[in-house]
């Protein structure tokens, strides 16, 4: 079977854009931070800083612990959205980008000739000479080349920074058994334990386990499909639909209160409502979500809950749905560290059933002047008055599996 795919992942995305804009950054072990603060965690850290256990999760006291010498900076999402395009347009110099998985990884469709090994090889070297000629010499990419694009994800993994693998048909599945099994796209946590009451404790277990094991294992139709890509072949894409729109957000020290923490949920309501109607979607229902700092010195503490109504898109009324859970939430156990908002049960807005009592549309005039002004001077150009106290405290943030489009959920 020959190679189909070919997997571009850069290496420590948003810590290599910063020493690629800040060459006095570089060589230097970085922290990437969501605000600067130090009851914070890193979001990204840099080739230099991995190497001494700093990881993307690792909290500001322990990155310090870890590296005495490390230095934070703060993130600049829409920064990283610019040079990620820039980034795509280099691979497609080489060849077409197939689909674009997350911010740092993309893949590639091998067509006729280049399905051939040294070609295929030709083409990675190609690719990441085209990223440092074109966006900078210090943004690492490591390329994985198999048969399918799983297996050439799993590849890019394989050997980093700066990498390029092959795994080969032939070379299946042994190749894969020095892995662990949270090294395999689509085994988190919940998958490993599901996969131990199974009897499957390495790869090489799931290498070997029946199509209806795996089936069991993922309870359903996905398990077969799994068993396929573990063995080369090429499946058909299944349809996705966006399930949720939402945003959160780390609060600075100073806004950890009551007042500020409501008024920051509001801008993050508002920029989601705004996607929300870019993408052509209303929600059934609104979550919201807080953490709380070092609670009765037991670590950070969770609350959320969520409401549920007829679907729609209207900012208006999302407004009084936010008040009434922040209303609904039991006394606060400590400081607020993290807000968050998200907006579920999605329904195309040419699906949506009219409520029989509810004046149709009777905002859709208003949010559509509001979305026109934010989109051209920015997103944070008119708001309600409820969000004011939080000032340009919810900037863009950029989720492992979404690319944030600029127009709308850029800064201002």
């Amino acid at each position: 079977m020959a190679l189909h795919s070919l997997y571009v992942d850069l290496n420590s995305f948003f810590a290599s854009a910063e020493q690629q804009l800040r060459p006095e950054l570089r060589g230097r072990p970085i922290g990437v931070l969501p605000v600067m603060a130090d009851t914070t965690c890193c979001i990204a850290a840099s080739i230099d800083a991995k190497r001494f256990g700093v990881r993307t999760g690792t909290p500001v006291w322990q990155a310090r612990k870890l590296c005495k010498d490390i230095v934070f900076v703060q993130a600049r999402p829409s920064t990283y959205v610019e040079i990620h395009h820039r980034i795509v347009a280099a691979v497609e110099s080489c060849t077409p980008v197939s689909a674009v998985l997350s911010i740092d990884e993309m893949a590639c469709d091998l067509m006729g000739s280049e399905r051939e090994e040294a070609n295929a090889v030709r083409l990675g070297k190609q690719i990441k000479q085209a990223i440092y000629d074109q966006v900078g010499e210090v943004l690492h990419s490591s390329v994985g080349i198999a048969p399918n694009r799983f297996l050439a994800k799993t590849a890019s993994n394989m050997q980093k920074p700066d990498g390029l693998v092959v795994i080969r048909q032939g070379d299946l599945p042994q190749r894969l058994y020095g892995l662990k099994l949270g090294a395999l796209n689509g085994i988190g946590r919940a998958m490993e334990q599901r996969l131990s009451q199974l009897g499957i404790h390495s790869v090489e277990q799931l290498c070997t386990a029946s199509k209806d094991t795996l089936r069991r294992a993922w309870g359903g139709i996905e398990g077969e499909r799994y068993y396929a890509k573990l063995r080369g072949e090429v499946l058909a894409s299944q349809p996705t639909q966006r399930a949720s729109v939402g945003h959160s957000h780390v609060l600075a020290p100073e806004l950890r209160d009551p007042d500020s923490a409501i008024a920051v949920l509001y801008r993050l309501l508002h920029k989601a409502a705004m996607r929300l109607r870019h993408y052509g979607y209303c929600t059934g229902g609104l979550g919201l979500h807080l953490t709380y700092t070092h609670a009765h010195g037991t670590g950070p503490a969770h609350w959320s809950d969520q409401a549920r109504f007829s679907p729609h898109a209207d900012t208006l009324k999302f407004n009084p749905v936010l008040a009434e859970l922040w209303q609904r939430r039991p006394p606060d156990p400590g400081p607020i560290l993290k807000v968050g908002v998200t907006l579920t049960d999605l329904v195309e807005h040419s699906q949506v059933t009219r409520d029989l009592f509810d004046p149709e549309d009777e905002h859709e005039t208003l949010n559509s002047v509001l979305d026109q002004i934010n989109h051209r001077y920015g997103p944070n150009s008119l708001y309600s008055g409820g969000a004011h106290h939080g000032g340009g405290a919810a900037p863009m943030r950029i989720a492992f599996s979404h690319v944030p489009e600029l127009q709308v959920e850029s800064d201002g």
